[in-house]
Formats: C-alpha cells, sequence, structure tokens
C-alpha cells in the first residue's frame, strides 16, 4: 500500500484526541468519613491519689453518734470510751471522769508494771480506733471521741501515784483546763494535725486527736511536779 492510501488526521489536535491515552480519569471524591464517636478527654489529674478525699464522700454531711453507731463497730466502743463519750453535755469531761474511775477500779489489779503495759497498748490500739471512728464519723476531730482524753489522763494518773483523791483532782482539773482551752503547746499540737484542703480523714488525723491530749498531760505533769517541789 502506497504512504497516500493511509488516512491521516486533517489536524494534529485531531490526531491527538483519536490516540489511546494511559492517563487515568480523576476519581471521585470519596465521602467524608462519619464523625467518630465521642470519647473522653484524657484526664489530666491523673489517677486517684492515695490520701485525697472522695467528692462524692465529701459532700456527705457529717453522722451523728449514737448508741447504735457505737455498737456497729469494735473501734467505736473504744473510741467513744464505752459510751462516756455519747454524753449529750462536755464529752471530753465525761471521759476524763470515766477514766479516773476505770483508774480507780482497775488499780485493784494492776500495778505499776501492768498499767504501763496497758497505756501502751492503749495508745496504739488507740489510734487505729480513732482514726477509723473519725472516718466513719465523716469528721477529723469529732468531739464524741474520747479514749484520746482516756488514754492522756491514764498517764497523768499512772505517773503521779502514789496519789491520794486530792492530787488526782487537781490533777483532773489541770488536764480538763489544758485539754480544753488549748494554750500554747497544746493548741500548737492541735493545729499541727488539722485536716488540709483535699486531704481524706486518714492516720495523720487519727495520730492528732491523741497528740494533743498527751502534750495536755505533760503540761499537767508539769505544774504537778512543780506543786510538789514546792509543797
Amino acid at each position: 500500500m502506497s504512504a497516500d492510501a493511509i488516512p491521516r488526521p486533517d489536524s494534529p489536535a485531531e490526531g491527538l484526541s483519536a490516540m489511546p491515552t494511559d492517563t487515568p480519569t480523576s476519581a471521585p471524591p470519596s465521602p467524608p468519613c462519619p464523625p467518630a464517636a465521642d470519647t473522653p478527654a484524657p484526664s489530666s489529674a491523673g489517677p486517684e491519689t492515695p490520701g485525697r478525699v472522695d467528692p462524692a464522700a465529701a459532700a456527705l454531711p457529717p453522722r451523728r453518734p449514737t448508741a447504735l453507731f457505737m455498737l456497729a463497730h469494735p473501734a467505736r466502743w473504744l473510741a467513744l470510751g464505752f459510751g462516756s463519750g455519747l454524753s449529750p453535755v462536755a464529752p471530753g469531761t465525761a471521759g476524763t471522769l470515766w477514766a479516773w474511775l476505770a483508774f480507780i477500779v482497775g488499780s485493784i489489779w494492776l500495778d505499776e508494771r501492768g498499767w504501763g503495759l496497758l497505756i501502751a497498748i492503749s495508745l496504739a490500739v488507740g489510734w487505729w480506733a480513732c482514726t477509723r471512728t473519725a472516718q466513719h464519723l465523716r469528721t477529723a476531730d469529732p468531739g464524741a471521741i474520747v479514749w484520746d482524753e482516756v488514754v492522756a489522763f491514764w498517764l497523768v494518773l499512772w505517773l503521779v501515784t502514789p496519789s491520794g483523791l486530792g492530787e488526782q483532782a487537781a490533777a483532773f482539773a489541770l488536764f480538763r483546763f489544758f485539754d480544753a482551752v488549748k494554750p500554747g503547746p497544746v493548741g500548737w499540737a492541735d493545729r499541727r494535725y488539722k485536716l488540709r484542703p483535699g486531704e481524706a480523714i486518714g492516720w495523720r488525723q487519727g495520730l492528732g486527736i491523741l497528740v494533743d491530749d498527751l502534750v495536755a498531760a505533760g503540761c499537767t505533769l508539769l505544774l504537778m511536779a512543780l506543786w510538789r517541789q514546792v509543797a
């Protein structure tokens, strides 16, 4: 066949349009992705820190101690002074009077060494009892907890023995003054263990319940020693 017999395009553009091309046509736009489900943002506060107060628990009001409340847990028996802390008037004084009576009765069977051992055990177990009962009452230092008065006054009576009822009554009056008014070092010890903002009631507050009364006992013993020196 001659070259003239081959059909030719009338123009270059027409030839280009007739030639096949490997260039793909543009794909249709992909449909928009569905919105993701709402997921909670990671908390910047991190995991709960031990000793921090639970907001739900913080919203609960303090509990009122009653006889039924005391009977429901062994720690409450001890912390509430076997019921003396339930006194509607001056529970701290009632607890101290109970401690005085218990010391007089207990001295029938316990000697000086026995009282020392009992006081040491009472401090250790009392720390647990005061902590748990304060948590149950949802109050850092409830007035109904009187085990601190009991143990602290036992300590006073143990260290001033031998003594007559008159000297013990003077020790009672001095101890109640220091415990109630909290002058000087007693007030410092009381403030040292106060609940901090955002802090849950724990072992620190349970220890603080005991410490300020022990400082009050120390002040009482100091004045009793001075009195004996000048008497």
